[in-house]
C-alpha cells in the first residue's frame, strides 16, 4: 500500500527569542542569542541559559488550570494552541476520537520531583503539592494538551532524549498513513534549567563556561566551540494526511517526506565516533522519502557545540552530501532545548522551505578547518530550497532524523 503524503498544516512555537513562531522566526534570524544568568541557578558551576521571557505562562494558559503544570507542560500547551489555530482548525467542532497528540520530552518534570524533594525533607509531607504527581510525569503535555483539545485518539509521549521531537513527528506521521487518526498534534517540550540539571551537565563536562559575553558562548562547528548552552521551549505541529488536508481547503506548510532512526548503542553520552550509525538514520530517511543524497539542498543540523558531537556530525554531513548543501545550526541562538530540540528544528525547517531562507549559525565565522561543510554564517541566506532534512541526536545513542518538502 502506497504511504499517504503527510501535510504540516500548523505551528506553534515558544522560545527563548520568542513566544510564538514569527518571533521565533525573527529571532533566530537575528542570530543573537539570548544568553543570560539565571538567579535560580545562583551558586551552580554554570548559572546561565536561553530562557522564555516576556510572558506570563499562568495568565497565558489560564490560572484555573495553571497550578497542576510544570514549566514544561505550559510550553507545550501554549505551542499546541498556536498549531492548531494555525492549522485553520477549531477543537469544538472535530471528532475527537480521530485526533492524536504525540508530544515528547527529555526530562519531563524533573524540576519540581528535585524541589518536592526538598520540600519533603525540609518541612515535611503536610508540605508537599497535592498535584505533585502531575507537576512531574512526562506523559502530562500529551494528555493536557489532549484535554483542552477534546483529543481522544491515541496519546503518547516518547523520549528519545535530544531527539524526542523527531521521535513524536515521525510516531504522529505513522499514526496518520495507517489510518488511525486523520490529525495528529505532535512535538514537544522541555524545561531543565534548574540546579540539578544544570550541575549534572556541567559535571559531565558537555556544558560552556562563562567566559566574557554570554551571547556569544553557543559556537556550533567553530573551531572554538566552548560546549553547549542550554535553552528551553517547546514547538508543535499538527499533522494531516496531505488529501485531507486539501479536501478541507488548507494550504499545507510542508509535507513530511522521509524519518528515519536508529541507535548508536556505543555510549551513554558519547556519539559513535564514526558517526555510522547516525548516518544509517539519515541515509534511512532519504530512503523513506525516495531522494538521493544529493536533492537535499538544506541541512537543518543538530550541532550542539560540543567538541565531539560537531565532529561526528560534521564528518557524517561531508560524507554523506559531498555537494555541500547549505547548514544551519540554531543552538547558537536557542541554545541546546533538549528534548524540545528536534522539534524546534524541524519547525524552523518548514518555515525555511516556506520562505526559501536560511537562517546563520550564530557566533560562527567559518566552520573549524577539519570540517569540510558550508555553513551559513553572518547573515540569513536567501535561497530557494525544495527539499531539507533535520538531524536529531540524544543522550543514548538515539538518532532520528526528518526529510521535510516544500508542497
Amino acid at each position: 500500500m502506497k504511504t499517504p503524503a503527510i501535510a504540516v498544516t500548523g505551528l506553534g512555537m515558544i522560545t527563548p527569542v520568542g513566544n510564538d513562531t514569527e518571533s521565533t522566526w525573527d529571532g533566530v534570524c537575528a542570530a543573537v542569542s539570548p544568553a543570560r544568568t539565571v538567579a535560580a541557578l545562583e551558586g551552580c558551576e554554570i548559572d546561565f541559559a536561553c530562557m522564555v521571557d516576556g510572558i506570563d505562562l499562568d495568565a497565558a494558559v489560564g490560572r484555573r488550570t495553571a497550578f497542576r503544570m510544570g514549566r514544561y507542560v505550559k510550553f507545550a500547551v501554549l505551542a499546541a494552541r498556536e498549531a492548531v489555530a494555525d492549522a485553520g482548525l477549531d477543537p469544538a467542532g472535530w471528532d475527537g476520537s480521530r485526533v492524536a497528540v504525540v508530544v515528547g520530552t527529555s526530562s519531563g518534570g524533573s524540576a519540581h520531583l528535585t524541589d518536592q524533594a526538598l520540600v519533603l525533607e525540609r518541612r515535611g509531607p503536610d508540605a508537599t503539592s497535592p498535584a505533585g504527581v502531575l507537576l512531574t510525569i512526562p506523559n502530562m503535555p500529551a494528555a493536557e494538551i489532549a484535554i483542552e483539545m477534546r483529543a481522544t485518539g491515541p496519546s503518547m509521549a516518547p523520549c528519545t532524549a535530544c531527539s524526542s521531537g523527531v521521535t513524536a513527528l515521525s510516531v504522529a506521521r505513522d499514526l496518520l498513513a495507517t489510518g488511525q487518526c486523520d490529525v495528529a498534534i505532535a512535538g514537544a517540550t522541555e524545561s531543565t534549567v534548574f540546579p540539578i540539571a544544570m550541575t549534572g551537565f556541567a559535571r559531565s563536562g558537555a556544558g560552556a563556561r562563562a567566559d566574557g559575553d554570554l551571547s556569544r558562548l553557543s559556537r556550533p562547528f567553530a573551531a572554538d566551540r566552548a560546549g553547549l548552552v542550554m535553552g528551553e521551549g517547546a514547538a508543535v505541529m499538527v499533522l494531516e494526511r496531505a488529501d485531507d488536508a486539501e479536501a478541507r481547503g488548507a494550504e499545507p506548510r510542508a509535507l513530511v517526506a522521509g524519518t528515519g532512526a536508529t541507535t548508536d548503542a556505543h555510549h551513554p553520552t558519547s556519539p559513535h565516533p564514526d558517526g555510522r550509525i547516525a548516518r544509517a538514520a539519515v541515509e534511512a530517511a532519504l530512503r523513506d522519502a525516495g531522494w538521493r543524497a544529493e536533492d537535499v539542498e538544506h541541512i537543518n543540523a543538530h550541532g550542539t557545540a560540543t567538541q565531539r558531537n560537531d565532529a561526528a556530525e560534521a564528518a557524517l554531513i561531508s560524507r554523506v552530501y559531498p555537494h555541500r548543501p547549505p547548514v544551519t545550526a540554531p543552538k547558537g541562538v536557542l541554545g541546546h532545548c533538549m528534548g524540545a530540540a528536534g522539534a524546534i528544528e524541524a519547525g524552523l525547517t518548514v518555515l525555511t522551505l516556506q520562505r526559501g531562507v536560511i537562517p546563520p549559525v550564530a557566533n560562527l565565522d567559518a566552520p573549524a578547518p577539519e570540517f569540510d561543510i558550508d555553513c551559513v554564517t553572518k547573515q540569513p541566506l536567501v535561497r530557494p530550497v525544495g527539499r531539507a532534512v533535520s538531524h536529531s541526536f540524544g543522550f543514548g545513542g538515539h538518532n532520528a532524523v526528518v526529510a521535510l518538502r516544500r508542497p
